[in-house]
Parts: structure tokens; sequence; C-alpha cells
């Protein structure tokens, strides 16, 4: 009894594995509109942010000045232009968050950056960098925000 069951399940495992053997149905028009390569993937800017100069010790600016940092991240998130963002916990190299930028160029980056009130008022100072990865990732946002309690 115990053989014909491990029979009966190696049999369904490799029933369901063999549907996984990498053949799918490529979808042009996606990959079209989500910019992607051949390879399904694109370029983005990374921004990482990281603690900065100002110590703002005034709660009702600083609380002013995050508002605007989320309120930037709320309308860079419609624009479809901020793919993913969140916090770091605390590290020894005193990096705070990231930005994951759907943007061809750094400069394009820096542009976004001085819409965020937390890094033109020297909260945050930011690296950035071009990062190659899945074309699909601003498909991500769409589930994400099913998922979000508000």
């Amino acid at each position: 009894m115990k053989t014909s069951l491990l029979i009966l399940l190696l049999l369904a495992v490799s029933f369901l594995a063999s549907g996984q053997n990498g053949i799918h149905e490529y979808d042009s028009t996606l990959a079209r509109q989500l910019g992607a390569d051949e390879r399904g993937m694109k370029t983005y800017v990374l921004v990482v942010l990281k603690t900065g100069p100002a110590d703002i010790q005034d709660k009702e600016l600083r609380d002013s000045l995050f508002a605007g940092h989320f309120s930037n991240m709320d309308r860079l998130t419609a624009e479809k232009k901020l793919v993913l963002a969140g916090p770091m916990p605390a590290n020894d190299r005193q990096y705070r968050g990231l930005f994951l930028y759907d943007v061809k160029s750094l400069d394009e980056a820096r542009e976004l950056l001085k819409g965020d009130p937390t890094v033109t008022s020297g909260i945050f100072e930011v690296e950035l960098y071009q990062w190659y990865g899945s074309a699909a990732l601003p498909v991500y946002l769409e589930t994400a925000e099913k998922i979000r309690k508000r």
C-alpha cells in the first residue's frame, strides 16, 4: 500500500513538473508595453537613501518634510515612475531605504528626486545606480495595492 501511494505521488509530482518545462507563450504586446528586451529585462535606476547631514529637530518641520516625501512617492507611483520603495532597518552603512525608478537615466532619476523634500532638505543623501532587472516589476504594484490595508 505504501509503495503504491509512493509511486502515485511520484507520478503526480513528475506530471506537475513536466508542466513546468520552460515552455511558455511569449506576449510580444506586453513585452513592448513594459519596455522589455529579448530577455524580458530592462534598465531601471536604483536609489539608495542614506542618512544625510541635516539634523532637523523641529518636529513640525520634520513631519511636514516626511509628509512631502510620502506624497512624492504616491505621485511617482501614480505616474508609473516609482516601481518599489521601502525602508531598511538600522545598519552600519547608514542606509535608510531605497527606491527603484522606472527611468532610463541617472539624470532622469535626479530630476525625480528634486520633488522629495527629505532629499532636498538633506535629511537623506542618495546614491544612484543603474540596475538591470525584470521588465515585469512595474506590474508588481497592481498586486501590492490589493494586499495593502488602508
